[in-house]
């Protein structure tokens, strides 16, 4: 169960099934193929609130996103969610540094499942692929992201705004959709 520092209070939306992506089929590529993702939000006074995911799913062609967190390390930036429904989320590819940020205002909090097992066990061996590529073995991607699953909350959210963070002179830009 959610403390109730954490639970939201409005509904979940679906995502529409025919809404653009924001994201192009590379983009969402990179995503899936482990990046490491990066998750902040902010609190009234807009100090902000920055931890590590252990696992990412991009479902809907990019149109919903799900990140996941250890409850235990990252109790301010779930109460900064859960109060204002604000997200950041930086997904880098470690062996190109190619980066995508995704905003929104409609970040919704829930207990991870069982069925959130086998999309964890995804990410991992995704950040094991990419973090060997740079010289880190897969024991670092295991240390990095251990986690037991009932210490794991989900946060789900639609895009509402993306921008290429990939250094270079495209940094900061707007995505302009991919679909």
């Amino acid at each position: 169960m959610i403390r109730p520092s954490c639970a939201l209070p409005f509904a979940v939306s679906p995502v529409e099934p025919n809404a653009p992506s924001l994201l192009s089929p590379e983009h969402l590529a990179m995503m899936e193929g482990g990046a490491s993702v990066i998750v902040s939000s902010c609190d009234a006074e807009l100090v902000p609130s920055v931890m590590r995911a252990v696992g990412s799913q991009v479902s809907a062609q990019g149109r919903l996103v799900t990140v996941y967190l250890c409850r235990s390390q990252s109790d301010q930036l779930l109460r900064d969610v859960a109060r204002s429904g604000r997200l950041a989320a930086v997904f880098s590819q470690p062996s190109s540094h190619r980066t995508v940020q995704l905003k929104t205002r409609g970040a919704r909090l829930r207990e991870a499942r069982e069925d959130d097992a086998p999309v964890l066990q995804h990410y991992l061996k995704g950040m094991e692929r990419e973090l060997t590529l740079i010289g880190f073995g897969p024991v670092y991607a295991r240390a990095m992201l251990a986690h037991n699953l009932d210490d794991v909350v989900a946060i789900e959210f639609e895009p509402d705004q993306a921008f290429d963070q990939t250094p270079g002179p495209k940094a900061g830009r707007a995505i302009e959709g991919g679909t």
